[in-house]
């Protein structure tokens, strides 16, 4: 900056010289020469350059001045500034480290965890910036100090957390006080940056001052050379020019005067002479704009006379006789409507409306002496004119005519609107207010008066908020309250709820009351009885939290009541949770249809809070499920007699819609604290406690044991082993043959899933089946099963079928058909040689569904067996509604046939009901020679059991095909009944 303040100065000597030798020249050069024009350009010249050099230099001054203050901001004062701001941000950083160590809660922590993290970054920002526009390396290396400690700190506060004592004080460590240490190190670093850039901005500020007072010293030393000059110049112009020019200045002053015709003498060779000669030539040149301005006035009076000949207004200038001195064409059309208006005074004309004088000013009439608008006129064409005129300074007048038949309609679409917007405010659903600035009302609906019950003539414009509320107290609406407390209560409302807030009414009803403030400095205030709204939204809640159908506390509520129940637990006070299923309700539901079955869940419901105290709590979870804690329960006998109460009560008949109906229900029960002490352990354990009530035969209750969860997690491990299974395809099928009695051959085979479990080893069907179809996967399961069975029952001779197993929940399939359809397409296998097996409770969900598929898929060309027949519901029904094609005989039937009072009359009952209704009859699990024998002896057409073979897989099928092709030897019996 030094370097920059010298060059300047050298500069600035410089300029002056090169002025005082120039100076000189030109003194010589107007001395020499004679000309004034030489020595007015010489004297221009020589201030021009005088006025360059001052001008160049004080823009350099100026200049240089500049960059010093910019430099003193953008450098001293914004390194200071920043430095200082690191410090506030690494003081904020503690502080957030400090509320840190003190809060347990993590959301807080969380929070003020990205807190000082944004810090940080606004500490590395503030510290970078201050060392980028320090002035010294020692600020600079101060700046990187402070990053650094402040890492350190950073990188120590992280991982911190403050241990607590056993009374919850906090207890001070190690680490606290390593943090502290570096603290007070980043402050001290920090400190140090401020004083370095604070002394950095000194130094330079006193060099900036050295260099400007140079600047100064040069500037009043140009200047004082430069007035002399100019001073110089102007003695010596002075003598050479004023004396020739006061002739030309008598001959110009003549000119000014307006003398045009004045005489100008000749004039010589220099500029004097030049001067005069000009001055010739401008007189004659005044003549000649003095002639054109007249042709230009008398062309502007032409375009006058044009423009009122187009103009829409008519115009009528009147001498002070009350003579036509000039009229337009549109006024002359007017005037041959109605003459009468070229005299005003004799018409009448009809004064405008109120709402004219805001568009034409003051109103009067056409007999007054003041300008402006006089009044209207109606044309005999039904024209409206708006009559005004104005005085001219010869004493006439003059009238203008202003065709209003636009406006007049427009006013008369505004009246109607008016009148429309009226009729809204008057029929709105909503009451209004409209005050003005001063709080005065202007604009109040009927709607406002009939919710607050006043009387419309007493509310009128004018009236102050105070006044109006007065005649709402005076109505009964708020009480004991006055007008003082509704101001109060109103200004409490608005600034703690906003512009809108409820106002509730003496007589039950709910006001929704909103304010809005308007342009002019009012407010508008709008009102609803919204008295059914809350009483909706006051349902909706109760809704949100109970049984729509029973009126009980829902899943959300019970949870609530639960954990409510869980905090009292802390005070010793238990508590006992109920799990209740009611049993065959869906079978209910189904038959006698959805009305019983509501019914019969409200009368449950009613029956469930007769049974328990008022501090109990009973819901409906869902479905036919429902829950009760029992409060303050001491001992396992207390819940059990709750629980005995509930089953006999619930188990009662019941009289609904003209049926009787008898529904049992099952109860699990878990106990508060020893069960669990969570709301989800404590539901998971009744519910646990209800599973094992209906294993156990249904209408009984049952307690929770540690074995049940055992027991649910073996549950939940196979399943998730069957869910790997479906993925990995670990099924095979196993096919057992059945016999032809009647042949004495084989004639096909079923189709036995089978699973082979890498670590379980072989999972019975028993076991894996209803888990299947419990979890969902039986459908796709099923479908795996008639593909493979028709796959490879087509590569069997054509007179073996094949029998495949279909689940009732394959049946509520919609698209079943379909998927045996696809089946038998893709193996070619004809549909004659499948036989679909269901078992009796297929037709007991929805049987007109059932039927039509069994129909659809015998029309096909299937065959259907009835399986298990005798084991189930055995409704003859069923074989009344289908025609089955097979009843396959139980094995328990035949394992005891053979017995002395065994059950062959049962066996000898459905072979002759199958003959009847020519239906092949099959016996299951024919073990003995002598049950084979039984069954040939009752009538059965086919038998199948280990007797025959065992289930085998589809490698060795041939061979079991092959050993019984041509009957049953001795030698197979003997090897069956030894096997």
């Amino acid at each position: 900056m030094i370097g920059f303040v010298g060059r300047v100065a050298r500069q600035s000597t410089g300029i002056l010289a090169a002025l005082q030798s120039r100076a000189g020249s030109v003194s010589r050069l107007i001395i020499v020469r004679g000309s004034i024009r030489t020595g007015i350009l010489i004297f221009c010249l020589a201030m021009s350059a005088i006025a360059a050099a001052l001008g160049g230099y004080a823009t350099l001054g100026i200049r240089h001045a500049g960059d010093l203050v910019a430099r003193t901001f953008d450098e001293s004062l914004m390194s200071i500034n920043y430095a200082r701001a690191a410090g506030a941000d690494f003081a904020a950083m503690r502080v957030a480290s400090a509320q840190r160590l003190l809060t347990k809660d993590p959301s807080v922590r969380a929070r003020l965890d990205a807190e000082i993290d944004e810090l940080a970054k606004s500490l590395s920002e503030d510290v970078t910036i201050a060392a980028e526009r320090s002035q010294s390396a020692r600020a600079a290396k101060a700046a990187a100090k402070v990053q650094e400690a402040a890492n350190a700190w950073i990188a120590l506060h992280q991982p911190l957390q403050l241990p607590t004592d056993e009374d919850g004080s906090v207890a001070r460590n190690a680490q606290e006080v390593e943090l502290d240490k570096y603290s007070k190190t980043v402050n001290q670093q920090i400190e140090l940056l401020v004083n370095y850039t604070a002394g950095d901005g000194f130094l330079f500020r006193q060099r900036a001052l050295a260099a400007i007072k140079r600047d100064l010293q040069l500037n009043v030393a140009g200047l004082t050379i430069a007035l002399l000059m100019s001073g110089l110049f102007s003695w010596i112009l002075a003598r050479r020019i004023i004396g020739p020019v006061a002739i030309a200045s008598k001959a110009a002053t003549s000119i000014a005067a307006g003398n045009l015709n004045t005489d100008i003498p000749k004039g010589g060779d220099d500029e004097l002479g030049i001067l005069l000669s000009a001055m010739g030539r401008m007189r004659d040149n005044i003549k000649s704009m003095v002639d054109r301005e007249v042709a230009q006035r008398r062309s502007a009076q032409a375009r006058l006379s044009d423009a009122l000949e187009n103009s829409r207004e008519g115009v009528i200038l009147l001498d002070k006789d009350g003579e036509i001195a000039l009229a337009n064409s549109r006024a002359s059309e007017f005037i041959r409507c109605l003459p009468e208006l070229v005299h005003p005074s004799s018409l009448r004309l009809a004064r405008p409306s109120s709402e004219d004088a805001s568009l034409g000013g003051a109103l009067r009439d056409a007999r007054g002496d003041v300008d402006g608008i006089d009044g209207e006129a109606l044309l005999p064409d039904g024209r409206w004119l708006r009559v005004s005129r104005s005085p001219t300074q010869e004493g006439g007048l003059m009238l203008v005519y202003s065709d209003i038949t636009g406006l007049k309609q427009q006013k008369a679409e505004l009246h109607a609107t008016n009148l429309r917007l009226d009729a809204a405010l008057t029929h709105m659903s909503q009451g209004l207010c409209l005050y003005d600035g001063e709080g005065r009302l202007q604009v109040v609906n009927r709607r406002f008066c009939e919710i607050f019950d006043i009387s419309p003539e007493l509310v009128l414009p004018g009236m102050t908020f105070e006044d109006v509320l007065r005649l709402s107290v005076a109505a009964g609406n708020h009480g004991n309250q006055t007008v003082a407390d509704l101001l109060a209560e109103c200004e409490g409302l608005a600034r703690r709820k906003g512009s809108n807030y409820f106002q509730h009414l003496s007589d039950g009803r709910v006001v929704s009351i909103a304010h809005r403030s308007t342009s002019d400095g009012g407010w508008l205030i709008s009102c609803e009885d919204v008295t059914e709204q809350q009483r909706a939204q006051s349902q909706i809640a109760f809704m949100a939290r109970h049984d729509a159908l029973t009126r009980l506390p829902n899943r959300s509520l019970f949870a609530e009541r639960i954990e409510q129940a869980v905090a009292e637990t802390a005070l010793g006070a238990g508590f006992a949770l109920f799990c209740i299923d009611l049993d065959n309700f869906k079978q209910i539901n189904d038959t006698l249809g959805h009305p019983v079955g509501d019914g019969l869940l409200c009368a449950v419901a009613d029956r469930l809070g007769a049974c328990v105290r008022e501090a109990d709590t009973v819901a409906r979870l869902g479905g036919d499920e429902f829950a009760i804690i029992q409060a303050d329960v001491g001992t396992a006998e207390e819940a059990e007699r709750l629980a005995q109460r509930i089953v006999e009560c619930v188990g009662a008949p019941y009289q609904l819609n003209g049926h009787r109906v008898i529904v049992g229900c099952s109860v699990g029960i878990s106990l508060a604290p020893g069960d669990g002490t969570t709301r989800e352990k404590l539901l998971k354990n009744a519910d646990m406690a209800l599973y094992r009530s209906k294993m156990d035969g249904r209408g009984k209750w049952r307690f929770f044991e540690p074995a049940m969860d055992a027991n649910v997690q073996s549950r939940r491990a196979l399943e998730v082993d069957l869910r790997e299974a479906v993925a990995k395809d670990e099924f095979a099928l196993f096919y057992q043959p059945i016999y032809d009695l009647r042949k004495d051959r084989i004639s096909g085979f079923e189709a036995l899933l089978r699973w082979q479990h890498p670590k379980r080893g072989l999972v019975p069907p028993d076991q894996f089946i209803p888990l299947a179809e419990e979890i969902g996967l039986i459908t796709s399961l099923g479908e795996w099963v008639l593909n493979r069975a028709c796959e490879q029952a087509s590569g069997w001779p054509n007179e073996l079928k094949v029998a495949v197993n279909v689940s009732p929940i394959q049946f509520r399939d919609a698209s079943l058909a379909n998927v045996i359809a696809n089946a038998l397409d893709k193996s070619a296998l004809a549909p004659h040689r499948l036989e679909l097996e269901i078992t009796e409770s297929v037709l007991l969900g929805n049987s007109t569904e059932t039927i039509a598929t069994l129909h659809e898929l015998k029309a096909r060309g299937l065959r259907i067996a009835l399986d298990d027949f005798g084991t189930g519901y055995s409704s003859l029904s069923y074989l009344r509604s289908f025609p089955f094609d097979k009843i396959k005989i139980d094995q328990s039937f035949v394992r005891d046939a053979t017995a002395t009072k065994g059950s062959k009359l049962i066996v000898r009952a459905i072979t002759s009901l199958g003959r009847s209704l020519g239906m092949t009859t099959t016996a299951e699990g024919v073990e003995t020679v002598e049950q084979l024998n039984q069954m040939k002896a009752e009538g059965c057409n086919e038998a199948q059991g280990f007797l025959f073979s065992r289930p085998v897989p589809a490698t060795e099928l041939a061979t079991t095909i092959l050993s019984l092709r041509n009957g049953l030897k001795r030698s197979d019996w003997s090897r069956a009944i030894a096997s």
